[in-house]
């Protein structure tokens, strides 16, 4: 979601940033791509390993609490990708959402691309390990009794496409850097924009990568 359908990175960027001065030491712009697509936990780990402290240190749902109302206040406006909403409109099969943010922040994104796209969707609080694990894919699979195998994936981050890929999806890649077993759209469509993007390439490029 984050990334994929909704440019929504620059403001957890801002979020993540204010979270580590907090704390104490503000993350590097190395740390940061480090938590791009994680998890909450993920991202205050490494906040706090920067600032010389642990989790044990830290009272987490506070933070949590504190950096989701930032967040919040952040994507009010948010909107979705070029290209997005043309190649949904195309796409004629059951599509959902899979992201590692929670549940009180991924609705409002949701419903800013139009949540009667999807069948259903899947937060990072819903499943018992949130990507890299593959867990996210394979329940979104299951709920529309489709084999992994069978379904393709848009992911940006590092940990999403990682995490498609050991479900054992066919991935596409909004990155020129992917990991082992994914496809980077650039390649494919010669930009990292879904403008432009029908949904007969998506068929072609399945058909190709299957």
């Amino acid at each position: 979601m984050d990334g994929t359908l909704v440019d929504s990175e620059p403001q957890w960027g801002v979020a993540t940033y204010e979270l580590s001065e907090r704390l104490g030491n503000r993350l590097t712009p190395e740390l940061r791509e480090r938590t791009v697509g994680g998890s909450f936990i993920n991202t205050l780990d490494i906040c706090a390993r920067h600032a010389g402290l642990t989790l044990a240190d830290l009272d987490v749902d506070a933070e949590r609490e504190r950096m989701y109302a930032r967040v919040s206040e952040l994507i009010a406006d948010i909107e979705p990708n070029p290209g997005v909403r043309s190649l949904l409109d195309e796409l004629s099969l059951p599509m959902l959402v899979t992201t590692n943010t929670e549940r009180i922040l991924a609705d409002p994104c949701i419903d800013a691309v139009g949540r009667d796209y999807f069948v259903d969707s899947i937060t990072g609080d819903e499943v018992r390990d949130p990507k890299p694990a593959p867990d996210m894919y394979l329940e979104a699979a299951a709920r529309v009794g489709a084999d992994p195998g069978d379904c393709v994936v848009f992911e940006d981050s590092w940990a999403g496409m990682s995490a498609a890929a050991a479900a054992g999806c066919v991935v596409l890649g909004l990155a020129r850097a992917v990991p082992e077993g994914v496809s980077s759209l650039f390649d494919l469509h010669g930009s990292l924009s879904l403008e432009g993007v029908t949904a007969d390439h998506v068929e072609q490029w399945f058909a190709r990568l299957h």
